[in-house]
């Protein structure tokens, strides 16, 4: 019977849908986290009778034919990259990006990572680093006599060593945008990676033509709306129910048959 394994893909699909919905939720406080979302589409189908075949000799043709759908199937989860909130931290090293762009992190591979998340630190040579320690690139190094640090809008960081009046800028920071951002890989500890599918990352300073720009002191929170994933969690446990009744209502049947003298 078709009916038990097609609703076997729709509790499958919907167990999906929720994993996704409860890994939302629970990055809500997480800097710079993009919510997901779970895409489906249909299973293949069977042709019982071929839409625009022939039904008799006379070439009159079937208008609609007999078509069996197979159940559904998880097509993508999509990361949906739109701004999140901004909060004031007051934290001078504490950077959120207002627009489009990612951070350019140093892994320890060598490898170019990027991120949305600001919460940067200093390390024990003064460079500017994440909370994982890994280099934020173009690397910038205060000096230790540094009473002041200043990053504007369009990434240039500056700072007022200790006896002078004026600022010394000491590095920029620079922005990647890319073709496709949704393609970017998650590797965890709020870091992508560049895929064939995000397309080549490009480089420019904040602040140019189609690049976001630097709030100092804030940082940008999770784009999750939580009222919206408890309702869509809502929606996926009465999807999963449904389909438990199918089956439930497909065993009845069999055991109808069964019972057929």
């Amino acid at each position: 019977m078709r009916a038990l394994n097609i609703a076997a893909t729709g509790m499958q699909a919907q167990q999906t849908n929720v994993e996704v919905i409860s890994n939302n939720i629970a990055n809500m406080n997480t800097t710079g986290y993009n919510r997901r979302r779970a895409e489906f589409t249909d299973l293949l189908y069977q042709n019982m009778k071929r839409v625009g075949s022939n039904s008799s000799d006379s070439n009159t043709i079937v208008p609609t034919g007999i078509q069996l759908g197979l159940g559904v199937k998880t097509a993508s989860v999509y990361r949906i990259t739109e701004q999140g909130s901004l909060v004031s931290t007051s934290n001078n090293l504490d950077l959120a990006v207002s627009g489009k762009g990612y951070f350019q992190v140093q892994l320890p591979s060598g490898q170019t990572a990027y991120s949305r998340d600001g919460e940067f630190s200093l390390s024990s040579t003064g460079q500017i680093v994440t909370s994982q320690g890994y280099t934020v690139l173009p690397s910038v190094t205060v000096p230790t006599n540094a009473v002041s640090i200043t990053v504007n809008s369009s990434g240039q960081v500056s700072v007022k060593l200790d006896g002078q009046t004026t600022d010394s800028t000491v590095g920029q920071l620079q922005l990647a945008v890319f073709p496709n951002e949704a393609g970017l890989e998650a590797q965890g500890d709020n870091l992508f990676l560049e895929t064939a599918s995000s397309g080549a990352a490009v480089v420019s300073n904040p602040g140019q033509p189609g690049y976001g720009t630097l709030l100092q002191g804030y940082l940008e929170n999770s784009n999750v709306n939580v009222v919206s994933e408890i309702t869509d969690m809502i929606s996926a446990q009465r999807a999963y129910e449904m389909n438990s009744k199918v089956i439930q209502s497909a065993d009845e049947m069999l055991q109808t048959i069964n019972q057929v003298k």
